[in-house]
């Protein structure tokens, strides 16, 4: 995918120096980072390395211990209702009696709140996010009747029913069939579009060629750049635990550069 042409316009999230830590310490450390708007940046590396806790401090779930954040210009906890996200792993009672319609409508809840009928407007908004995911034919199933590529596409819905500037997305790919797995990575470059899009995934052969940027993450940010480039910068920053060939060697960093060099038309 060809650069994106908005970086002009300026970033829509801004990272300066971000350290976040958990009770068994440092989880990021000194995060400087930009995203620009329809932009659509893929975060890869390795379990532990920090992909979740940096969603989660973008959403103002974890405080960064030290540095700043700065969505669309404004603190995190302002900028809330224009990030639109979906978790690793969402749990439900499959019994209970709740339709994809239903799931997907719970996007809108942030912008009406609890209290105040939903309106024509808000059911218009709720059909075209469940069109553009491909699920609109699902709407009137129970969700816990669905597969788990059905529900992902639904999830996806109940975020763009935010009407995001930004959106989440952490391991969309994860538990998903082949087939659901490739619908939501032909889904995402249309969106992107629309809006600034952040995912983290461990598939990094078949997302990278559709991202305008991919960030290595181990605890620090080691690469941030074009995918085109990611293979050598990845094999120059980090130096290799393995005294063999890095085209041999199994480590997480040689497996991401081949992975995606092989992606790569």
């Amino acid at each position: 995918m060809s650069e994106s042409p908005y970086e002009r316009t300026g970033p829509v999230i801004t990272l300066q120096d971000v350290w976040a830590s958990y009770d068994q310490g440092d989880v990021l450390e000194s995060i400087d980072l930009e995203i620009y708007d329809r932009q659509l940046v893929a975060l890869i590396g390795p379990n532990g390395g920090g992909k979740t806790t940096l969603l989660r401090v973008l959403l103002g779930l974890l405080a960064p211990k030290r540095g700043e954040v700065r969505i669309l210009g404004q603190r995190v906890e302002r900028a809330r209702r224009a990030i639109g996200y979906v978790p690793q792993e969402i749990r439900f009672d499959s019994d209970f009696p709740v339709s994809a319609w239903e799931v997907a409508r719970m996007g809108r809840l942030g912008r009406r709140g609890l209290l105040r009928p939903f309106n024509s407007e808000d059911e218009t908004i709720v059909a075209d996010a469940l069109r553009r995911t491909g699920a609109l034919h699902l709407r009137r199933r129970p969700i816990g009747e669905l597969s788990g590529g059905e529900r992902q596409r639904v999830y996806i819905a109940r975020a763009l029913a935010v009407e995001p500037r930004v959106l989440l997305l952490d391991e969309p790919l994860s538990n998903v069939d082949p087939e659901a797995r490739s619908a939501i990575i032909e889904l995402l470059p249309g969106l992107s579009q629309q809006m600034a899009i952040i995912m983290s995934s461990h598939d990094v052969g078949s997302i990278l060629p559709h991202v305008h940027r991919v960030g290595y993450l181990n605890r620090r940010l080691v690469y941030y750049g074009a995918p085109q480039q990611a293979p050598e910068a990845i094999r120059g920053t980090f130096a290799c635990p393995v005294d063999m060939d890095s085209e041999q060697c199994p480590c997480a960093v040689c497996t991401a550069a081949a992975q995606s060099q092989e992606a790569l038309p």
